[in-house]
This record gives structure tokens, C-alpha cells and sequence, in this order.
């Protein structure tokens, strides 16, 4: 089976991966992307997520988000885009999946209270620590320390990088030096992120009650849902009529995003992914 097969030129190739640090016999079904994805899944780290912050700690509900649940729901997201633009689903799903794998535990409170520990060693920085993670940090295998995942998911993992850092990086750092976009792989990635953290945090802080829909009136996406939602099953309970608002908003978004990045594409017909 060809992994590879119908995808875009652009797409992110498995068999024209730039490879892993340290070199492996293929994985023969899978590709080298559907491999890192389930290296992902096995490891240490993401079993760990569940105890991770997305906006309310562990104790507080099982009806709540956690970074293990949030990174399911970006890596469905993920997944829908890929496809529907003709890149690779493989990769995306394992950038997805690790892209939080070196947060701190009680969100970007933690993040911040570690980033001021750590300040006379050059600080934190989550996504570099994600990459430390699996680079180095997991131990499953005799032959290395990491995942040792191929350079393409390491790239994406990494989606912020200060400059100082960018330089000890080596190749994986030149993007940043040289102001360039990684994959179209990773950068859908990065939006599924954004997609699912506003939409799932309306919903989250909806059911807390921290937030009320009276707080959400000028957010005019919301509101425009809302509105349909109620028109359309006036009778619905609360609960559903929320979740249906926040089903549509992120269809929306879902549906623009690929007619508007589709329509980009054919302008631009780029002809291989660095381009």
C-alpha cells in the first residue's frame, strides 16, 4: 500500500521524508508519518496529558477538557483539513497529537510560573520542550533516548521557537533564522489547534458557568449560531442548544478554512512543499 498515493504535490511526502537522527529500518505496512503517530500515542508523555490543564484542573469534572482530550479533538480537526486539502492525514494527525506534549501542568499559569524558575537558564518554553520530549526525554527504546521521529513531525511539534534557541537547533532552527513556514502539514496542525481551544473553551466555560451567554454577546460568530440554533429547535434544553451553537461555529470555521487555504492553493499552484 502507498501511503503517499493522492496526495498534492505540495503534501508532505513519507517516502521523501528528510529522516530521523537516528536512521531505522522501514516500518513496512506503515509509513514512516504512521509510525511517529503511534510512537506518539504509546508514549509516556501522552498517557500524561490527562493530567494536564487545558483550562480547568483534573479535580474540578470529568466534564471538562483536559490537554489529553483537547489534543484528540485537534487531531480530528487536523485530520478533516488534511483530507480535504490532499496533504498528508498521517502527519498531521501525529503533529496533532504531540503538539502538546511538553506543557505544563495548570495551563499557561504553570507555563509562566516555570518560564520565571527558569529565567536565569534561558527560560521555557513549552514547544521546545515538547521537542525535548521526544528527542530525548522518553525512554522506550535500547537503541536511542526519544521517540526519534522523523524530521517532518519534529518540525511541526516545534511552533514557536525564540531565535537563540533556533540556532542550537541546527537544520530543524533554520526555519525560524530565515522567517520561513514549515509544512502545509504543520501549519494546518497549528490552525486545528487554534480551531478547537476557542471553540471547546466557549463550551467548557459555558457548562462552569464562568462564562455566560450574556458575556458572549458582542463574539458576533457565536451569536449568529446561537440565534439559528434557537430558531431552529426552539425547544431545545440549554445543554443542546449550546452544543449545537458550538458544533456550527466550528463547522464554519472548519468549511472556511478549506475554501479560502483550496482557493489560495490553485492561485498560488505550488508544485512541491517547499514551495
Amino acid at each position: 500500500m502507498n501511503a503517499d498515493a493522492g496526495l498534492a504535490p505540495y503534501a508532505a511526502h513519507a517516502a521523501a521524508s528528510r529522516g530521523r537522527i537516528h536512521p531505522e529500518p522501514a516500518a513496512s505496512p506503515r509509513s514512516d508519518f504512521q509510525r511517529d503517530r503511534d510512537r506518539i500515542v504509546h508514549s509516556t508523555a501522552f498517557r500524561r496529558l490527562e493530567y494536564k490543564t487545558q483550562v480547568f484542573v483534573n479535580h474540578e469534572g470529568d466534564l471538562f477538557r483536559t490537554r489529553l482530550t483537547h489534543s484528540l479533538e485537534v487531531a480530528q480537526i487536523a485530520r478533516t483539513l488534511a483530507r480535504s486539502l490532499d496533504v498528508n492525514e498521517d502527519l498531521v494527525e501525529a503533529i496533532a497529537l504531540a503538539h502538546d506534549l511538553g506543557h505544563t501542568p495548570f495551563g499557561h499559569a504553570g507555563q509562566d510560573a516555570l518560564n520565571e524558575c527558569m529565567r536565569a537558564y534561558g527560560g521555557f518554553e513549552h514547544n521546545l520542550q515538547s521537542l525535548r520530549v521526544v528527542d530525548e526525554l522518553e525512554e522506550r527504546y535500547a537503541a536511542f533516548d526519544g521517540l526519534n521521529l522523523c524530521f517532518e513531525t519534529r518540525e511541526g511539534i516545534l511552533k514557536h521557537c525564540s531565535l537563540d534557541n533556533a540556532r542550537r537547533l541546527g537544520p530543524l532552527g533554520e526555519r525560524f533564522l530565515l522567517r520561513r513556514q514549515p509544512s502545509v502539514e504543520a501549519q494546518i496542525a497549528n490552525l486545528a489547534d487554534e480551531i478547537a481551544y476557542n471553540n471547546h473553551d466557549v463550551d467548557d466555560g459555558l457548562r462552569s458557568g464562568l462564562l455566560t451567554e450574556a458575556d458572549l454577546r458582542g463574539v458576533a460568530l457565536f451569536q449568529r449560531h446561537l440565534r439559528a440554533t434557537e430558531a431552529r429547535y426552539p425547544d431545545a434544553a440549554p445543554r443542546a442548544r449550546i452544543q449545537e451553537t458550538i458544533r456550527a461555529m466550528i463547522n464554519e470555521v472548519v468549511t472556511d478554512l478549506i475554501e479560502a487555504t483550496g482557493a489560495a492553493l490553485a492561485a498560488a499552484r505550488p508544485r512541491h512543499p517547499d514551495d
